[in-house]
């Protein structure tokens, strides 16, 4: 049973008010009589209940962050980067995976709803923000990570996935590649990926001669890329792309693996490969990766930034953050 405050002002002698002083401001307590209180909690086991005294106190001291995929490691910079900001400004961040599931996001921010928490940091899994917008209007202020909303009033921080995707294609373009091959996703897909495939059929129709053809996958994994790649590299070589643009670098490293298991097929002279996010991983790859790389953790610190303003002031003007991508070439395009 869980021990009371109460009982701890009983063996230490003083009055509940004392003990929550001592908890709560401990320099406005006689230094002997916080030694007394502190060596009942102590001896009692007791634990503070944070969240009742939130409650109390009407302000929570979290926030929640929702994923896409906990696993990918572009997410774990962008939830440190949020963590690291949000110290900065008193608060600590409770994380959520959806794993891409409508389902699981709404659960998530019921339940943060449930707990309180001082606004929510979501990267959406559909196009859908109902759930988020039933969130802002019982006050819980949202901001979105790693995906805008053109149209809409919600604060947005990004990267132009569209832009991205135009590089990535326009530089295995400028390295003589004319059958692309963009793998991961659905047909309709998350906005990331939707973005990132319109920025690389873009740069591909301004290309005479150059196709771009879109390889789904259920998932964007290290496994649904070595499927994907198992699946092109058992074509015949007149129906092989030259060149696969992946829709993140978990996806390309799978892709990757199935290339170089098979062995008949050589990364970059049979099939150069790109990815997206440039996670740490990337370099040292069998053939170091070549990558679109988005500031992960800095998008999760101007995240937190940005929604700890709309905790400050409600009536803040949305405003959308967009980063521009970067490519790093290495040797599985160049090699």
């Amino acid at each position: 049973m869980a021990v009371s405050i109460r009982e701890v002002a009983v063996v230490a002698g003083v009055s509940v008010g004392t003990v929550s002083n001592v908890l709560n401001r401990p320099t406005a307590v006689a230094p002997h009589t916080v030694q007394r209180v502190r060596r009942a909690i102590d001896q009692l086991g007791y634990v503070r209940n944070d969240a009742a005294r939130q409650l109390r106190a009407g302000q929570s001291t979290t926030v929640g962050l929702i994923v896409l995929d906990a696993q990918n490691p572009f997410f774990a910079d962008v939830a440190r980067g949020a963590e690291d900001a949000a110290s900065e400004h008193g608060l600590a961040v409770l994380t959520g995976n959806s794993d891409e599931q409508p389902s699981r996001e709404n659960a998530y921010l019921d339940l943060f709803e449930e707990q309180r928490v001082r606004g929510v940091l979501l990267s959406p899994s559909s196009e859908t923000l109902e759930a988020a917008q039933r969130l802002r209007d019982h006050g819980i202020p949202v901001v979105l990570v790693d995906r805008t909303a053109p149209g809409s009033d919600f604060s947005a921080v990004a990267v132009d996935d569209e832009r991205g995707g135009f590089i990535a294609a326009s530089h295995l373009l400028e390295n003589g590649r004319r059958r692309i091959a963009f793998v991961g996703g659905q047909r309709v897909a998350l906005r990331q990926v939707e973005d990132r495939f319109a920025g690389a059929a873009r740069a591909v129709s301004e290309v005479a001669g150059a196709t771009i053809e879109h390889v789904t996958t259920d998932q964007l994994t290290v496994l649904a890329g070595r499927d994907a790649g198992s699946v092109i590299a058992a074509r015949a070589p007149e129906d092989r792309p030259d060149a696969i643009f992946a829709a993140n670098d978990l996806v390309a490293v799978g892709v990757m693996q199935a290339l170089v298991m098979i062995g008949e097929l050589r990364i970059p002279e049979d099939i150069a490969l790109i990815g997206y996010d440039d996670i740490a991983f990337a370099q040292s790859t069998v053939v170091p990766l070549t990558s679109i790389r988005q500031p992960a953790g800095l998008i999760g610190t101007r995240a937190l930034e940005v929604l700890a303003q709309l905790i400050e002031d409600p009536r803040r003007a949305p405003e959308t953050i967009e980063f521009e991508p970067e490519l790093v070439v290495r040797a599985s395009t160049t090699g």
